[in-house]
C-alpha cells in the first residue's frame, strides 16, 4: 500500500474548508474560525471538530454535511467523522487576522 503523507493530506483538507463559506458572512469557515481541529490518522480516517456561529445557526444542519462531503471528495480519504461542538463557544476571536480585516474588524 502507497504510503500518504498524513501531512499533505491535512493540508488538503484545509485547502477544501477554505472553499466553505458561511452563508452569513463572506469569509470561508477556516478563515472565521469555525475549525477547531481536523485529525488525520494512518488509515486516512478524517475527524473535523467545528463550530458554528451560534447554535441557532441557520446552517446547523447543512454546513456540517456540506464540509463532510466536500473532506470526503477529496483523494486518500477513507472515512469523515464531524463533530459539532459549542465549547469553547465561537466568537470572533478565534477569526483569522485576515478574516478580521476582511470584515473591518481591526
Amino acid at each position: 500500500m502507497e504510503e500518504i503523507d498524513v501531512q499533505q493530506l491535512g493540508e488538503n483538507i484545509v485547502r477544501i474548508l477554505k472553499t466553505i463559506y458561511d452563508p452569513e458572512i463572506p469569509v470561508d469557515i477556516y478563515e472565521l474560525g469555525l475549525i477547531y481541529d481536523v485529525f488525520v490518522n494512518e488509515t486516512q480516517d478524517v475527524k473535523i471538530l467545528m463550530t458554528l456561529t451560534s447554535p441557532n445557526c441557520p446552517v446547523a444542519e447543512t454546513l456540517p454535511m456540506e464540509v463532510e462531503e466536500k473532506v470526503k471528495s477529496i483523494d486518500n480519504v477513507n472515512n469523515v467523522e464531524i463533530e459539532l461542538t459549542f465549547d469553547p463557544p465561537w466568537s470572533k476571536d478565534l477569526m483569522s487576522e485576515e478574516a478580521q480585516l476582511e470584515l473591518g474588524l481591526l
